[in-house]
């Protein structure tokens, strides 16, 4: 069941979930490479034909989203029966994960303060940023005119130092 593409590395299971799997469940055996691959491999072409059963058994139902339902009854078709209990287990646990991270979201909502004043107080922050803003605008505008004034200074000064030379050089030259 293999992808004749070319792109079979597009559709694999990061190594290091592997490896990290591996040496969860067997943490005293050492796995050569090609069997850490071969791991990969099989798992893959797992992942392959469960997703394949359980969009056709979508299709069949004639719904456009696989749903967990769909996944066990691939399992089931496919002869993987024994592993239902298990993965309706997991598949518990992951609905309240999922349940405890919808929750920790709204912690917004449960600190008792009013949207209102949320929004006047993000509003406030706004402005303390924008006046921060407008005084390093006008200190670095500040500093390029001083710049600039010094830079004309110098520039009027080797001028003049300039002009005073060259009128010396002439008053020797009439000395002579």
């Amino acid at each position: 069941m293999a992808s004749s593409s070319g792109n079979d590395d597009d559709l694999t299971i990061p190594r290091a979930a592997i490896n990290k799997m591996i040496k969860e469940t067997l943490p005293n055996v050492r796995v050569a490479n090609d069997a850490r691959e071969l791991v990969v491999n099989c798992c893959t072409e797992f992942i392959h034909l469960i997703s394949s059963e359980a969009n056709e058994i979508c299709n069949r139902s004639e719904k456009k989203t696989i749903s967990p339902e769909h996944v066990i009854n691939a399992l089931e078709s496919l002869g993987f029966a024994s592993y239902i209990t298990e993965v309706k287990d997991v598949l518990q646990e992951c609905k309240t994960v999922a349940l405890k991270r919808r929750k920790a979201s709204s912690r917004l909502e449960n600190l008792g303060i009013p949207e209102e004043e949320l929004l006047r107080q993000q509003q406030e922050l706004f402005a303390k940023a924008r006046q921060q803003q407008a005084e390093l605008a006008q200190q670095e505008w500040m500093q390029m005119q001083q710049a600039a004034q010094q830079a004309q200074m110098a520039a009027a000064s080797a001028s003049a130092a300039q002009q005073a030379g060259s009128s010396q050089d002439e008053d020797e030259e009439d000395d002579i």
